[in-house]
């Protein structure tokens, strides 16, 4: 099978994960912390800051021709209204680097880290955040608008609202039984270690007014409320105009976190209340938009009590979720009844040691992207989750999502199988 000429097949990153030493980041400010809830810091990552050529290269001699990365809003804009155009022009090179391999970027402006700065502003939750992200984006574009066609604005902008929602069921569940709360860290589609959160709780509000001058920092990963869930949407839609302003010719979207919701008898109206909440609330703030990025990686199910764990039996990957990639058609079917632009799948994918697992994850959820292109669904293409092995926010370099192997100490790259068996679908 391959897909028709034109349609992306590609992979993502985020340019914390991968790229190394970015600094000025809140992530980077958090991960030092004495009692940091991540269980290791970034560090040098992936070295993708200085090895993006090789990189490119790889993915473009497996077939894919489709890039997508983040541009780090910490790294153009270190300090509050001050521009560093040495760092503009370095994500300009790895642009040019990716046309001249053949391959389509798609540039995420902001994939969950923000300038230390702007958190010590109100972060997230302030209305000057919305300004201070358009004043970026129309940067961006003067910048480098010319040389992309395709941006995302905001990573997983739902993301905050099912954090709220899991840490509070973390909380009930912490209070019941240790294990139990471990497993409720596979319900939400980001490395995320509520365990050592709850232990480092009384040390983190001293330290984090330390570093933010607030005990409690609204980073992008932080749970939100429902002012800042609207507030996160209004800031893509100054970023979108900002983008049009300059480039009309520009396609831009969002992209979220999508889970294939599933009601047992007794759990539709459970189903169905989680799923306004993950994606129909936000209609109204992206119907306009050229596309959607769906980013998927297993299925939830919920019966008479509300949300199950999953079922017995079931296969799981590293982080805990189910291994299910039939998820993906499922949710692109779903988001189609109501968002009817072209879509984009920006993420997919499976943390896994077993790289045959993986490949039969690729085969399947391309299987279904086909099915649904067969049923006249616009899905323009298929982004995997991850590039590379990297660095999984707050657990560390422990999940193995990539296509390429990455020695921690050499940073030696290594293509896994998969990368050619992805590669394979693209249209020559």
């Amino acid at each position: 099978m391959s897909f028709p000429k034109g349609f992306l097949i590609g992979a993502s990153t985020a340019a914390h994960q991968v790229e190394g030493n970015n600094t000025n980041s809140d992530y980077w400010a958090q991960e030092q912390m004495p009692h940091s809830s991540f269980t290791e810091p970034s560090g040098i990552a992936c070295d993708h800051y200085n090895r993006y050529e090789e990189d490119i290269r790889m993915m473009a001699d497996a077939g894919l021709n489709a890039y997508r990365f983040s541009i780090e809003w910490a790294r153009v804009e270190p300090e509050e209204g001050h521009f560093n155009e040495r760092e503009i022009e370095h994500y300009r090179s790895v642009i040019r680097c990716c046309r001249d391999n053949g391959i389509e970027p798609v540039v995420t402006l902001m994939h969950f880290t923000s300038p230390a700065w702007l958190i010590r502003r109100g972060g997230w939750e302030s209305e000057e955040t919305i300004e201070l992200f358009r004043r970026y984006a129309a940067y961006v574009t003067e910048k480098l608008g010319s040389e992309i066609r395709y941006i995302c604005t905001i990573n997983e902008a739902n993301m905050g609202l099912q954090l709220a929602a899991i840490a509070r069921r973390f909380t009930l569940m912490a209070q019941q039984a240790q294990q139990n709360a471990k497993n409720a860290e596979g319900t939400v589609q980001v490395g995320m270690n509520f365990q050592k959160m709850m232990e480092n709780m009384k040390y983190a509000a001293m330290e984090n007014m330390e570093v933010f001058g607030t005990a409690q920092p609204q980073i992008f990963v932080s749970s939100r409320t429902s002012a800042g869930d609207a507030l996160v949407f209004r800031a893509h839609q100054a970023a979108k105009a900002a983008i049009k302003s300059t480039r009309p010719e520009i396609r831009v979207g969002i992209t979220l976190s999508l889970h294939d919701l599933q009601a047992l008898p007794g759990g539709e109206a459970a189903a169905a209340a989680a799923w306004e909440e993950e994606f129909r609330h936000y209609l109204p703030f992206i119907q306009g938009d050229d596309f959607l990025g769906v980013q998927n990686y297993t299925r939830t199910q919920y019966g008479p009590e509300g949300q199950l764990p999953c079922p017995p039996g079931a296969e799981l990957t590293q982080m805990d979720y189910e291994f299910y990639p039939e998820a993906l058609e499922h949710v692109i079917r779903r988001v189609h009844e109501d968002f009817t632009g072209d879509l984009i799948v920006t993420e997919n994918g499976i943390a896994t040691a077993d790289d045959t697992r993986r490949v039969e994850f690729i085969r399947r959820a391309l299987a279904g992207i086909e099915n649904c292109i067969s049923d006249g669904i616009p899905v323009k293409g298929y982004c995997h989750w991850s590039l590379m092995d990297n660095f999984e926010w707050q657990k560390g370099f422990s999940m193995t999502f990539g296509l390429i192997a990455v020695d921690r100490t050499t940073q030696k790259r290594t293509p896994k199988h998969s990368l050619h068996v992805l590669g394979t679908y693209a249209a020559r």
